[in-house]
């Protein structure tokens, strides 16, 4: 929990895992182990758990607080962990968010609250109400419209970042690249912006983000940190061609629903056993597996090798 001091040091390339299965459909814990050293391996920044490519929505809140407290475990103080914390219900927000805090985790990630559509000042009161639950861990939150059917929008992003000190940043996945400008206008500089949309990683650094949550680092990890290292460092050039080379695999995560596509790939790579997701999720059709095969060729220099995964922590 050494980064919960100071989140402005949560930057670069947070890699959010998928949820490993056993083909029976558990959670394989060893497989979340080995993928954690896998990402530290390939030189990711950092770690999440429990965002939208982890299913989180198919899981009971203990499978859940369980899954956070292997990783980490795994991770140690070695880098950031920003877990996924959020529900749909305010009191499984806070069981899971005071199990993450237990656990030594940074900073909370807290989605939106889904399917009820809860207006501005509902997201503020919620919000409020986790920040003040836990004064001393950073709260992140997760904006993902096309899940959720909400939008927090960026003057309540402002509000709660002024009104309280725990309230750090905001992951944003929208295609809307306007509302990242918009949001980072109404907080201020200070605010912590992460992409959560593949291909606004790159775009969002000049604008003032910190780095990016993409699901790309499931498959292509040491390509996504190395594209952030590039850029600031001032290395556009090499920015840019790791950003326009990875396009084949960024379309690949999305042949069918995220994450079926890629855990398809990861075991067939070998990093993982199963492919197995949950209802209401299936694998990856015959169809999308040609479709994957294909794009994973194309780009397969910026697909990060499985030896790694042997590293031992």
């Amino acid at each position: 929990m050494r980064f919960r001091s100071d989140p402005a040091g949560i930057t670069g390339s947070i890699a959010p895992l998928v949820t490993p299965f056993t083909d029976a459909g558990d959670v394989d814990h060893e497989a979340l182990r080995t993928l954690v050293r896998w990402q530290l391996a390939a030189g990711s920044h950092g770690i999440s758990l429990g965002g939208s490519t982890g299913e989180p929505s198919a899981q009971s809140i203990a499978e859940r607080a369980e899954g956070i407290r292997t990783v980490a475990a795994e991770i140690g103080d070695r880098v950031p962990f920003l877990p996924g914390t959020g529900s749909a219900k305010l009191a499984e927000t806070l069981e899971l968010t005071a199990a993450a805090r237990d656990a030594g985790a940074d900073a909370a990630l807290v989605i939106t609250p889904y399917y009820a559509r809860p207006t501005q000042e509902a997201l503020y009161v919620w919000y409020s109400t986790v920040a003040r639950e836990f004064p001393d861990l950073p709260i992140v939150a997760y904006n993902v419209p096309s899940r959720t059917a909400v939008d927090i929008a960026p003057e309540t992003v402002g509000r709660l970042f002024r009104d309280y000190d725990n309230f750090v940043g905001v992951k944003e996945t929208t295609k809307d690249f306007e509302h990242f400008s918009r949001v980072l206008h109404a907080a201020g500089p200070d605010l912590l912006v992460w992409s959560g949309i593949e291909l606004l990683c790159l775009p969002l650094l000049p604008l003032g983000g910190a780095g990016f949550v993409s699901a790309l680092a499931n498959i292509a990890p040491a390509a996504v940190a190395q594209m952030y290292e590039a850029a600031v460092a001032g290395d556009a050039q090499r920015a840019r061609e790791i950003h326009y080379g990875v396009h084949p695999l960024v379309d690949l995560l999305f042949v069918e629903t995220n994450p079926a596509p890629a855990k398809w790939l990861m075991k067939e790579r070998g990093l993982i056993a199963s492919d197995h997701v949950r209802s209401p999720l299936i694998p990856l059709t015959e169809n999308g597996q040609h479709e994957v095969r294909a794009l994973a060729a194309a780009a397969e220099q910026y697909l990060t090798p499985v030896a790694l995964a042997e590293v031992t922590a």
